[in-house]
């Protein structure tokens, strides 16, 4: 494989169930990660082992694998494999990391959705959008991160009877202005899914079924701080989870008591509220100094790759 220009990727944080929508909404976030990347055969002199070189700045520095268990790195190597490329000696990363890592704002589903995609623009082009959607999700585990990474705006993801993930994009009216609540712990979406039960009672998963359907008007037609207040109860998972960030829990309930709808942001510990200029006291007053509070806008355009252009 000959040498290569780089590719720049930038990959938008993600909000995944956004209440009643487990496992299926999610909201792409003006906070990105941004990678740069390169192949290269010639690897002599290169100070990584086995030609993998990662700079990492920001989330995460001093902390990720610099080598072949990057996140990024793997998802390359996977999107080679799954296009029947021939694997590169080298890759080189550069990443800039905007994203908290272990929050529920999907910086996982980034990295990897960043992978596939810088994998792809460098080596294998043939790969069509449903292909790199599908190994995003069969990296994942789920699709309701790596769709709004991928696509923008809010996304409903499901997975058909054959095993096939799909995504339809809608567009999220104007008036929607979220805002992430971050705090300083981190939870693994391993642990916080692990509290789930296996069943739940009927009603229960019919309460969730009308507040999702009631919730895609909210966010697409009537942004209305009651009417997401009401669109936003959930029953199926954010109980169940409680135990394992109980502050993030407290804040979600003490939100909601005063009027601003608030979720758990996929499997938290984030909260992710809809807050509008009235609001935004309101929230500060309750979240205290142990909660970062970013007020973002929705990114509606999901990852971008920037391909130099040859001379």
């Amino acid at each position: 494989m000959a040498t290569s220009s780089p590719v720049v990727v930038r990959v938008p944080a993600t909000s995944a169930n956004l209440g009643p929508g487990f496992d299926s909404l999610g909201l792409a976030l003006t906070l990105y990660d941004e990678i740069e990347a390169a192949l290269h055969d010639d690897v002599q002199g290169s100070p990584a082992a086995h030609g993998v070189e990662v700079e990492v700045q920001g989330e995460g520095e001093g902390e990720l694998d610099l080598g072949d268990g990057h996140l990024i790195v793997r998802a390359m190597r996977a999107t080679f494999a799954r296009a029947g490329v021939p694997q590169p000696r080298g890759i080189r990363l550069r990443c800039l990391n905007r994203i908290p890592h272990a929050r529920g704002l999907g910086s996982s589903s980034a990295a990897i959705c960043a992978g596939i995609l810088a994998a792809r623009a460098l080596a294998a082009p043939e790969m069509t959008d449903d292909e790199v959607f599908a190994l995003a999700t069969e990296m994942e585990g789920h699709p309701d991160n790596v769709a709004p990474c991928l696509s923008g705006g809010l996304t409903i993801a499901w997975t058909e009877l054959s095993g096939t993930p799909r995504k339809l994009k809608l567009s999220p009216h104007g008036g929607v202005r979220p805002v992430v609540l971050v705090p300083r712990t981190r939870l693994s979406t391993e642990t916080a899914r692990g509290l789930l039960p296996k069943d739940v009672p009927h009603a229960d998963a019919a309460a969730n079924a009308g507040r999702a359907a009631l919730l895609i008007a909210a966010l697409t037609q009537r942004p209305e701080s009651e009417v997401l207040l009401a669109a936003t109860e959930d029953r199926l998972h954010q109980a169940y989870r409680a135990p394992a960030m109980p502050g993030t829990a407290d804040l979600v309930k003490r939100l909601r008591a005063a009027g601003v709808p608030a979720v758990v942001s996929g499997a938290g510990p984030t909260v992710l509220a809809f807050g509008t200029t009235d609001t935004h006291d309101l929230i500060a007053s309750e979240v205290g100094n142990d909660w970062h509070i970013q007020p973002l806008d929705v990114d509606r355009s999901g990852a971008t790759v920037q391909i130099p252009e040859t001379r």
